[in-house]
């Protein structure tokens, strides 16, 4: 084949609709392209990755179809520059196309775009520029010497004005598809009755939290955790926080009625307070005002602590109570609509195709300090609540900061509040890996579980969440220390989180006094135990002591059948008041104005309680089958068995039983919010348990 080399051929050439065609979709796919990596996030870029994908995708066929025949019309030419870049171009435009393709099967099947295609994608973009433009210019410059009024060169003209042409009305499209778009409109406004009782300048006090605008976020702004789960992406951590605390922050049923009180009896504004942490998608949007009865709106009922209210704090401050600083992240187009079939793919396909802006918005560094943490998890009262002044209430992140597993600067060493309790999970979650981590690569094929395993045994239940009955029975074996957690094993220790030991005599007498003691070491918690509302949570010894026939001699920190624990127990609790030296016995903190009693035990410290009882010198033996005659009969043998006790023996040995029990509400609490007749009782935990064996030898 005899290339063509005359003015009539390259004149024919340039005036190929399909040269026109392609060269003003490669223009559009190459624009676009270029502005989804450098535009801000916006309706009309996410249109244009829409278009983008969408173009390239038609652009295959006739692409592939004009570079065989232009290959086959020209391969016999003498290398030159603008034949060697004409080259360079194809190649290019082949790794386009594969790692487009690839890159949308990804968008649209799989759970993220893999950083690899999107690499190839980008360069052989930035290739295709370095080499199809010195190819165009060359080939253009030589149609362009034969002057003005030449058919080469008219055609030349003809070929740029439709090649900008079918650009130009790409872009239009994308105008015209953009204007379209009619987004959720959200109402970031307060409601026009809203008190601003601390100050307008203080919108959601008593609580430490902002907004990054200082005004009101709608409520759906902050919700849809759901869309997390459901567009197949992160599945897995979705459904790990469904049942986590963090989600059912705000619908626990205790708090909604120690909510209701505080409303009752401080004002509904005094609520927000809470709201910082307990209901922050309620809280921001101006719920928890004056006069309003339900002062936790649907949204934030049913999410609590959601996925965006967690991953949008951007700024954090350790003095506690919610002083955090929430932004608002923009949303992919239908994102926030309650939509299903193709809109929702669409907002599936944008997340996963362009997650530049979701990333940024929604993952940082932050995380991955324990003064993210303390912004919720160190809480104290001050005058604006109790009118009388400062109080400390819980207190986790500085318990961890003064203790053994902090250790500054030397991450080998510390074992900070997500190696414990978002311990790593093989998982295919975008999530997975992580490079911030000393331990950690980006390819670990690991998340964190967003489970947060702590010590709420109870709720799941009450609440009938999904998983609940995993949930509990994970949160059981976590309190008890049985869940290994190896990325922090060669630094956590082992064995129980809190054992209990007996300590007591080998050997004593009849008559004298047993004096046996229970120690209680804070082994593997990383900060006090227990924790949190110490008001209402209860950590307490239970000792059994019985001979060798199992009869009880001693008993202390039994529960009576209407699940109060007996007077005397030892008992890790505090015991606030009020201005009165009133016991705060009903969660209501906001007459607390100090504290009677507080014991807790500080990591790796331990506490002890004694016990005492005088050793008995006999027993009753364990019943034993006799044959006995019938009542007043004297005369016929033995005719009915019975069980009797024989005369008492001696007693040889006491069996002592030790254990440490826990549950996070008490009784009382229970009794006064849901009434006596509820039947509602929290669920009790077995920690650890140590058994020992004294034996009884006779006197001189």
């Amino acid at each position: 084949m005899t290339p063509p080399n005359h003015s009539s051929s390259r004149t024919h050439e340039w005036a190929r609709p399909l040269l026109h065609a392609v060269t003003g979709l490669l223009l559009f796919e190459t624009l676009t392209g270029v502005a989804n990596y450098l535009l801000p996030f916006s309706v009309p870029n996410q249109v244009m990755v829409l278009l983008h994908t969408v173009g390239g995708l038609i652009l295959i066929a006739p692409l592939a179809a004009y570079q065989w025949r232009h290959w086959r019309q020209y391969r016999a030419l003498r290398l030159s520059s603008v034949v060697l870049t004409g080259y360079f171009a194809m190649l290019a435009t082949s790794l386009l196309t594969v790692s487009g393709v690839a890159l949308t099967v990804e968008a649209l099947a799989a759970t993220h775009i893999s950083r690899a295609w999107d690499v190839v994608h980008l360069l052989s973009t930035v290739a295709l520029v370095g080499a199809a433009l010195p190819h165009v210019v060359g080939l253009a410059r030589r149609v362009a010497s034969a002057g003005r009024g030449t058919v080469p060169y008219e055609a030349l003209r003809a070929f740029v004005r439709r090649t900008l042409g079918i650009a130009a009305a790409a872009f239009a499209l994308v105008l015209v598809l953009a204007l379209a778009y009619r987004p959720v409109r959200l109402r970031n406004v307060l409601p026009a009755d809203y008190s601003y009782v601390y100050g307008k300048d203080r919108t959601f006090s008593p609580s430490l939290a902002r907004t990054a605008s200082g005004g009101a976020y709608d409520s759906r702004s902050l919700s849809g955790s759901a869309s997390c789960g459901n567009g197949g992406c992160h599945e897995r951590i979705y459904r790990e926080w469904n049942v986590s605390a963090h989600r059912y922050s705000a619908m626990d049923a205790a708090f909604q009625k120690v909510q209701s009180v505080m409303a009752e009896q401080n004002g509904s504004e005094s609520t927000r307070y809470c709201g910082g942490c307990h209901d922050p998608i309620s809280l921001f949007s101006g719920t928890k005002n004056i006069g309003v009865k339900d002062l936790t709106n649907l949204s934030g009922f049913q999410e609590g602590i959601s996925c965006v209210a967690c991953h949008a704090i951007k700024e954090t401050d350790v003095k506690g109570n919610a002083a955090y600083v929430m932004t608002q992240p923009g949303r992919y187009m239908y994102e926030l609509a309650d939509t299903v079939g193709l809109p929702r793919r669409v907002r599936d396909f944008l997340i996963r195709a362009y997650p530049r802006h979701h990333v940024a918005s929604l993952q940082h560094k932050l995380f991955k300090s324990p003064e993210f943490c303390a912004a919720c998890h160190k809480q104290f009262i001050d005058k604006e609540i109790n009118k009388v002044g400062w109080v400390q209430l819980q207190n986790q992140f500085d318990n961890w900061r003064k203790s053994r597993w902090n250790h500054p600067g030397d991450a080998t060493r510390s074992i900070e509040c997500r190696e414990c309790h978002m311990p790593l999970d093989s998982t295919y979650d975008p999530a997975n890996g992580d490079d911030l981590d000393y331990n950690r690569t980006p390819t670990d094929g690991k998340h964190r579980s967003h489970r947060f395993l702590a010590a709420n045994q109870w709720m799941p239940s009450v609440l009938k969440l999904p998983g609940a009955e995993e949930h509990v029975r994970l949160t059981e074996r976590w309190l008890r220390g049985e869940i290994a957690v190896p990325e922090i094993a060669d630094k956590w220790r082992t064995g129980a989180a809190v054992p209990v030991t007996i300590v007591s005599p080998d050997v004593v007498r009849p008559g004298e006094p047993v004096t046996i003691e229970a120690i209680l070491t804070n082994n593997k918690v990383g900060h006090d135990f227990p924790t949190g509302p110490l008001d209402i949570i209860q950590a307490w010894v239970e000792i059994d002591v019985t001979d060798q026939h199992g009869n009880v001699l001693f008993r202390e920190g039994q529960r009576d059948s209407a699940n109060f624990i007996a007077p005397g127990a030892f008992m890790l609790k505090a015991e606030p008041v009020d201005q009165n030296g009133n016991v705060i016995d009903r969660h209501n903190l906001w007459e607390m104005v100090g504290v009677r009693y507080r014991r807790s035990i500080f990591p790796g410290f331990s506490d002890k309680e004694e016990f005492s009882f005088i050793c008995p010198s006999t027993a009753l033996t364990k019943p034993t089958d006799v044959m006995i005659r019938n009542p007043g009969d004297t005369t016929s043998p033995l005719n009915r068995r019975a069980a009797v006790r024989v005369p008492r023996e001696r007693v040889t040995e006491l069996q002592v039983t030790a254990r440490l029990l826990y549950r996070k509400s008490d009784q009382f609490l229970l009794n006064f919010l849901f009434g006596k007749g509820s039947g509602l009782t929290a669920r009790v935990t077995t920690m650890s348990e140590d058994r020992k064996t004294i034996r009884v030898i006779a006197g001189d």
